[in-house]
């Protein structure tokens, strides 16, 4: 039996037949079971993965999935692969016939043989762990928040074994390969220093010191604009040793290249639209301009393909189906992004914006990313260089939006579409102007064929005519109108044309001509619907963010759940609104603007005003209950009552608070800002305030810092003191984060004096515990535990049993830094028993992790290793990365202590990948430790 999770999730019998694994749940289980090979899961751990909101039958469920695993893989594996223990499950498979220990395998033999000057051996055992991936790990398995995470883990290692194979390659003398994987990785990590000193290195080996410098430029700039801090010591001796023509080789032996190892590309191309139609003389220029900007034009140039054409004449459809066509030129990857150029009021991504999201999508972590524009466009560009990557940057607003995000790299083509004809791009950029005309007849009623059959459309020619005409050959008029006549077959193609041509002329235009006949066929659909559907679709306009869960949607309008999911349906099959994801809702940006001007017209100015404090009160409430879900221990604030109608989510546990932070990240990000336009900005600090944990734990400061001082101006405006209190502690706790210890300090000292004056004792003990923090930071011990004590003097007045187990935790970490680590001790097993009492896991994993550093200090080394490990689980399962990375890393460090080296230098590449993705500090001091000899 082969088993097999570095790509698709596969098990092979003896003869080499893959075994069908069941339905997408059970492959899920069997997953999970799998990565954790050798350790009980317990059932309750299953569930949670399996099901967001569990029902009453999923232990039978479960056991269900496992009897039908055991049966699949036993008389394959000749041994129980899977068995029941205690009040879990353990899956058993052997070594040699799983991928995942057998890359493990590879990549620690690698390791030591590198260590050992074997570069020969290593690159060998290297080379067969990384031939192992066949794509993202277990890449066809629906993942819950648990898969997630060890994946994303998964993949970390793997691009830290790719350093090591560069540096094998370096020492076998195979520079050029040396260089294109140190390119490939940095495209993926921009800022790994390790990963730049041996690309300076393979560059300057192989005669080009000039290149070797520039890499080093281009590192120091990221690094300056986006960490504000230097490389560190070895990257800058690296540069001195290659201005002095000084820099000793690493080669130990020539050898021939060896082929390029792949890593992960973007491949972000929307699906392709099914049955395109006609546009083949757009079609073959876009093919004559790739050819030209591929092959004849001089090595700097880029070429720009800039689509005009009115709303839903199928720009979009074009560029993605073109790209689809093409992709296969571009082998680094395929990035899409909306721009949204043309969505309502301040909808359109601002530059930086768009920037921010190509970044991510290149693999920079969101602690990394510039403060300017210029220095984001910098990174950006960077990350292009050697590379071929196509872009599809579509609904643009005008020139200035799309400019900064243009590649000057060769090889990279950027496929513009807008509703103008952006001749700024033209004239300056040298763009390829081309206007996607209306359709040919002939081709409106291809399109009209693949939708409906030839047998209707040849049965009525006559409709068929004027039904084109009546759209004026607009696709999405088009499409709208054929899915109304698929979903009745039964009407006469003849009546939909008479309904169209009635409504026709009795509406204003948006813009232009074709836009009347745009908002004609909207309205036409939209007369159709049922009252309840018609009134969410108006409704719907309103919403803030892109997407909408059925949830949401259900306060937005104030209606039960199950009552929206079937007006949800009926928009979706009016082509109204589109499901990109099972359960996620979305308009086209054309449409959105019809339902918002419709919700003005129709709906009364009090009625938009209830549906926006709806969908607020949603978001806020159901952030709130999921926040109380990560951490119980938090201090609590007071929200008004929810709107009536108002029904927020509520998740079953820390799992699936976790989840739905995720999946609604990006429209809480939005809600903030917008509760700030529509006046509410007690919504606007209290949604600021629910996200803070997530982000945080998540290593999210920039985001964390942005919006903590919008929600400062909102509460400062409307004079809130409660509002002004929390969002300057929660400013400040950015502020930590990126090092601003005398910013933090003083918004902290404002919040101190605010909580004060409210006679709000938690807002100042968690305002004092904070300021320790802080100045533990800065070495000024005696001030931050009088912090603390006062902090702790505060809770048990008030009796509050889980902030002094925080604040005891505190006090033992603080002490442990001053030195009195008996003191330490003492504290620590204070907050331990306090938080075990409670039932506090968050503070029992941060004491666990306190108690690892003080027996640390203590050389008791199996005593830390203990502690750190009780911390690092603990973490992991809160999904707490900032402090898990920060546990690896002290468990490394204690491994050292013991002179336990193979030890810590696992454990420090599983914290240098989670540090460097969280952008954390201290990945630096790690990559450094890593490196030495």
């Amino acid at each position: 039996m082969r088993v097999r999770v570095l790509g698709p999730l596969e098990v092979i019998d003896a003869t080499g037949r893959p075994l069908a694994l069941g339905p997408p749940k059970q492959r899920t289980l069997l997953a999970l079971l799998l990565v954790r090979a050798g350790t009980v899961v317990p059932a309750e751990l299953l569930v949670d993965e399996l099901w967001p909101d569990p029902p009453a039958s999923a232990q039978t469920n479960l056991r269900t999935y496992t009897s039908s695993l055991r049966r699949a893989l036993e008389p394959t594996a000749g041994v129980p692969a899977l068995t029941k223990t205690g009040s879990g499950y353990m899956a058993t498979i052997p070594p040699e016939e799983f991928d995942l220990e057998c890359w493990r395998m590879h990549v620690d033999a690698g390791t030591v043989a590198l260590g050992d000057g074997d570069p020969a051996a290593a690159a060998a055992h290297l080379r067969d762990g990384l031939e192992l991936w066949r794509g993202p790990a277990l890449a066809d398995v629906p993942l819950g928040s648990v898969l997630v995470a060890w994946r994303e883990s998964i993949h970390e290692e793997r691009l830290a074994t790719m350093e090591d194979a560069i540096e094998t390659m370096l020492r076998l003398g195979r520079l050029n390969v040396a260089i294109q994987q140190a390119r490939d990785l940095l495209g993926v990590s921009p800022l790994r220093e390790r990963a730049a000193g041996l690309l300076m290195r393979a560059c300057y080996e192989a005669g080009d010191a000039a290149g070797a410098l520039a890499v080093y430029d281009r590192i120091r700039r990221a690094m300056v604009d986006g960490l504000g801090i230097e490389p560190g010591e070895e990257l800058r001796e690296l540069q001195r040793g290659v201005l002095r023509r000084r820099l000793e080789p690493l080669v130990r032996q020539p050898a021939a290249s060896s082929p390029r190892t792949d890593t992960t590309v973007p491949r972000q191309l929307p699906a392709d639209v099914p049955g395109f139609t006609g546009r083949r003389a757009v079609l073959e220029r876009l093919d004559s301009l790739l050819t030209t900007g591929q092959e004849d034009l001089p090595a700097a140039a880029v070429v720009i393909s800039a689509i005009a054409g009115t709303a839903g004449v199928g720009k979009t459809a074009l560029a993605i189906h073109w790209a689809h066509r093409v992709a296969g030129r571009f082998p680094d990857g395929q990035v899409y992004i909306n721009l949204r150029g043309f969505a309502p009021g301040d909808g359109a991504m601002s530059p930086s914006e768009a920037v921010r999201v190509l970044l991510d999508t290149l693999g920079v972590a969101p602690q990394r990313i510039p403060a300017t524009l210029d220095a984001q466009v910098g990174l950006y560009r960077s990350l292009l260089d050697g590379r071929k990557i196509l872009l599809v940057l579509d609904n643009a607003a005008d020139a200035d939006q799309v400019r900064p995000l243009l590649p000057t790299a060769p090889g990279c083509l950027a496929v513009v579409t807008s509703r103008r004809r952006l001749s700024g791009l033209v004239a300056i950029d040298g763009a390829h102007p081309l206007t996607v005309d209306l359709l040919t007849t002939d081709e409106a009623r291809t399109m009209l064929i693949g939708r409906l059959g030839p047998d209707r459309i040849v049965a009525e020619p006559d409709a068929v005519e004027e039904i084109i005409n009546l759209c004026a050959r607009l696709p999405m008029a088009l499409a709208i109108v054929a899915a109304r006549a698929a979903i009745h077959p039964d009407f006469r193609l003849a009546d939909l044309a008479e309904q169209l041509r009635e409504t026709k002329g009795r509406l204003d235009g948006f813009d232009d001509g074709d836009s009347v006949t745009m908002r004609a066929v909207f309205s036409w659909s939209y007369r159709t619907l049922s009252d309840p559907a018609a009134r969410l679709f108006r409704l719907l306009g309103l919403h803030p963010g892109l997407d909408v869960g059925a949830a949401a949607a259900a306060s937005l309008a104030g209606q039960p759940v199950r009552q929206v999911r079937s007006a949800l349906a009926e928009l979706a099959h009016a082509h109204l609104l589109a499901e990109p994801t099972p359960g996620r809702y979305a308009f086209h940006d054309l449409l959105r603007a019809y339902a918002a001007e419709l919700a003005e017209e129709v709906d009364p100015e009090h009625a938009r005003q209830a549906a926006t404090r709806r969908i607020l009160d949603h978001y806020l409430h159901t952030a709130y209950g999921a926040d109380r879900l990560l951490r119980p221990d938090r201090e609590r604030i007071d929200l008004d009552p929810p709107a009536l109608g108002v029904t927020p989510e509520k998740a079953v546990d820390h799992h699936g608070a976790l989840a739905w932070f995720t999946t609604e990240h990006p429209v809480l990000m939005i809600a903030i800002g917008y509760a700030v336009d529509h006046g509410l900005d007690r919504h606007a600090w209290q949604l600021a305030w629910t996200v803070e944990n997530v982000l945080d734990w998540r290593g999210q400061w920039h985001e964390l810092g942005s919006i903590q001082r919008t929600a400062l101006s909102a509460a400062q405006r409307s004079a809130d003191a409660t509002g002004q209190a929390h969002a300057h502690r929660g400013v400040a706790r950015a502020y930590i984060r990126s090092g601003r210890y005398d910013d933090a300090a003083r918004h902290l000292e404002a919040a101190l004096d605010l909580f004060a004056t409210l006679g709000d004792d938690a807002g100042r003990a968690a305002a004092h515990r904070s300021l320790a923090v802080a100045l533990v930071r800065q070495g000024r011990y005696d001030a931050a535990l009088k912090h603390d004590q006062r902090a702790l003097d505060l809770h048990r007045a008030a009796g509050d049993l889980a902030g002094q187990a925080i604040t005891l935790n505190n006090l033992g970490y603080h002490h442990a830094q001053f030195g009195d680590l008996n003191a330490a001790l003492d504290y620590c097993q204070q907050a331990l028993n306090l938080s075990r009492q409670i039932g506090d896991r968050d503070a029992e994993a941060r004491t666990w992790a306190s108690l690892g550093s003080v027996h640390q200090r203590l050389s008791h080394h199996a005593e830390a290793v203990s502690c750190h490990r009780q911390a690092i689980d603990l973490l992991r399962d809160l999904g707490d990365r900032t402090a898990e990375a920060e546990s690896l890393t002290n468990l490394g460090d204690t491994y050292d202590a013991a002179a336990n080296r193979a030890m810590s230098r696992v454990v420090w590449q599983e914290a240098l990948a989670l540090l460097t993705e969280i952008g954390h500090p201290d990945a630096e001091r790690v990559r450094r430790r890593l490196n030495r000899e």
